[in-house]
């Protein structure tokens, strides 16, 4: 029965995007990155405690878990379970995997529901479900962030303007009803990055910012 398909496909795709890559990488160096600067577990934290190519790496892990969950395992499900009507089968699942991968991020079982803001993740679902409107929210991510430096900021305006993006380039109603709440979400997620902004407390990225001296050194 359908249900049974979207079941499988949301738990799998929870479990893959709960895996709190950040957490691991800072834990794998004697880091609790959850004590750390923002108390995020997510890439841009990630880089600001333990240097480029921690955060790198978190980032493009992060990103993969989305991509994983809409590209291979909605397609593995719709394929293994309903072969006949595959096509239509697979694009409400790629939504819902898409959708449990970011609250598996979000709301990381591992760590008592509590995880990153979901824009590494979110970026993964998108390169799957809709890249063209994620090209657009790219452009707009990089300038406000030249702009400016605020890492928050510029997530914060691609994410508003995604929904508009996908209806720009034609998505189906579903993606773009979709991509309006992953917006919702991700904004959602930076309320506190929000109130820092409005203060005039929040932290501009640098990119020749020393670690930490406590901060153990990465082996290369």
């Amino acid at each position: 029965m359908p249900f049974v398909g979207y079941i499988l496909v949301v738990l799998v795709a929870y479990l893959l995007g709960s895996i709190p890559t950040g957490f691991l990488v800072a834990k794998a160096r004697g880091i609790d990155i959850r004590s750390m600067g923002s108390g995020n577990i997510g890439a841009t934290n990630v880089y600001r405690t333990l240097g480029k190519t921690a955060g790198g790496f978190v980032f493009l892990a992060d990103a993969a878990k989305g991509w994983l969950a809409v590209f291979v395992v909605a397609k593995l499900v719709a394929v293994w379970m309903y072969p006949a009507a595959r096509l239509l089968a697979h694009d409400w699942f790629a939504i819902c995997a898409g959708v449990a991968a970011i609250l598996g991020h979000n709301y990381t079982c591992w760590l008592y529901f509590k995880g990153g803001k979901g824009i590494a993740t979110s970026a993964g679902v998108l390169v799957a479900l809709v890249p063209w409107p994620l090209l657009i929210i790219l452009g707009i991510w990089i300038v406000v962030l030249a702009l400016t430096r605020y890492v928050s900021l510029a997530s914060i305006s691609a994410s508003f303007a995604l929904p508009f993006a996908a209806w720009l380039v034609g998505e189906s109603t579903a993606k773009t009803l979709v991509t309006a709440a992953l917006a919702a979400l991700a904004i959602y997620k930076h309320k506190a990055n929000i109130q820092r902004l409005l203060k005039g407390t929040e932290n501009r990225i640098s990119v020749k910012k020393p670690l930490p001296s406590d901060a153990p050194k990465l082996i290369a």
